[in-house]
């Protein structure tokens, strides 16, 4: 499932809550029913006394019904889901800093931390190309990108989108939508425009938060 407006992504949180409520009764009411036969079972020997297991006379036990397994990936799937929801219609203009470059830091941080990046204090170890990438392909890869990255513990990575001289209009697109998803990525503290060896306008030095 792919969700492309926030308020799409309302009503998938809305059914997800729905669904964990109903999961977390149905739980309880099993929970209950557990309790209730083994209450039952207990006032039974108080009420019959010791009892003897029977001797064996070649019966077959009956073999225990197999239980279906966790929906494991399925839940990996949702959870997937919600982490890549991010919107196209996030307002980004007012976070960013158009000084003599483009620049990004998350709220809380000093301009020393751009500066820095633009510097290269950080080596970038990693990097991934969106070229040639629809528009909902370029979200999941670079959602999975700087998910993987982060789990990695690197801290500075490249994000290639390209000037968009190919775009209709001349326009770039992709660029335009790669500055709102890095926004609303919770592992993203800051990023700036890459220097002209690194790619220029066609890229972003990005620096992830540790830990």
């Amino acid at each position: 499932m792919k969700v492309h407006t926030l308020a799409e992504l309302k009503a998938f949180k809305r059914a997800m809550a729905e669904r964990a409520a109903a999961e977390a009764q149905r739980r309880e009411a099993e929970r209950l029913a557990t309790l209730r036969r083994e209450r039952e079972h207990r006032l039974f020997e108080l009420a019959v006394g010791p009892v003897q297991r029977l001797p064996h006379r070649g019966h077959i036990e009956p073999r225990p019904v197999p239980v279906d397994p966790l929906p494991l990936q399925r839940q990996r799937d949702e959870a997937s889901v919600m982490r890549e929801a991010l919107s196209d219609e996030f307002d980004v203009e007012t976070l960013l800093h158009t000084d003599e470059l483009l620049s990004y830091r998350r709220p809380g941080l000093g301009p020393e931390i751009v500066r820095k990046l633009r510097e290269g204090r950080w080596s970038i170890q990693r990097q991934i190309d969106l070229h040639g990438l629809r528009t909902d392909e370029a979200r999941e890869a670079l959602g999975r990108f700087i998910r993987e990255a982060h789990l990695a513990s690197l801290r500075c990575v490249r994000v290639v989108h390209g000037k968009g001289l190919g775009s209709p209009g001349r326009t770039p697109v992709l660029k335009n939508r790669v500055l709102r998803w890095l926004v609303q990525k919770k592992e993203v503290i800051a990023f700036v425009q890459a220097r002209p060896a690194e790619g220029g306008a066609g890229a972003l030095v990005v620096l992830l938060r540790s830990g």
